[in-house]
């Protein structure tokens, strides 16, 4: 997918973008200098998009900033982002960072927890998928089923991740819609 922001022209710099469902925004292993803030819609943030391990870290929506892993530190994106809804955006780039920041000193705290809130999320994946993982091997070792079943390791993992996916969106879209109350009891991977 093409980066659907032009980089070459100044006027478009640090705008507000209405970005189509469906739409890559910022690429896993990609260096990209911008950062952006969900001003409106939702979106999904995954490792490994397009792979056989892809893994859905989870939906983020107005408020939330991203990309600014790439804007700090200059290195490839650690996740991929795709909007699940039409979103409204804000970009920011490089340059105009310090401005930004200036401008919005009550969104550096977010960004910071943002990131934090990252880490977390992908540390739970690792250590879910790890624990998974073994779980399984033990269970094949207790009933001498040889690790050739990846078929059916493949199909239990992609029926868990579906269910897990479909989670995350139902939490969102519910979690947009109300301001407070409890939320609903989900179960992730």
């Amino acid at each position: 997918m093409a980066n659907i922001f032009d980089g070459n022209s100044i006027t478009n710099r640090n705008k507000i973008y209405e970005v189509p469902e469906g739409t890559m925004i910022l690429k896993e292993g990609e260096i990209n200098l911008d950062m952006y803030k969900i001003l409106s819609g939702h979106a999904e943030m995954y490792t490994g998009y397009g792979t056989e391990n892809e893994i859905l870290i989870g939906m983020i929506g107005p408020g939330t900033c991203f990309g600014e892993f790439g804007i700090l530190t200059g290195k490839p994106a650690i996740y991929t982002i795709i909007t699940y809804s039409p979103v409204k955006l804000l970009r920011v780039t490089e340059g105009l960072m310090g401005q930004f920041i200036q401008e919005n000193r009550d969104d550096i705290l977010k960004i910071m927890k943002n990131m934090a809130t990252n880490m977390m999320r992908m540390q739970h994946q690792i250590n879910q998928l790890s624990e998974e993982l073994m779980i399984k091997k033990q269970e094949e070792e207790a009933t001498d089923i040889p690790t050739s079943n990846a078929k059916r390791e493949k199909e239990y993992f992609d029926n868990l991740h579906k269910q897990q996916r479909d989670e995350l969106r139902k939490y969102a879209l519910y979690k947009s819609e109300k301001t407070d109350g409890d939320l609903p009891k989900m179960r992730f991977l």
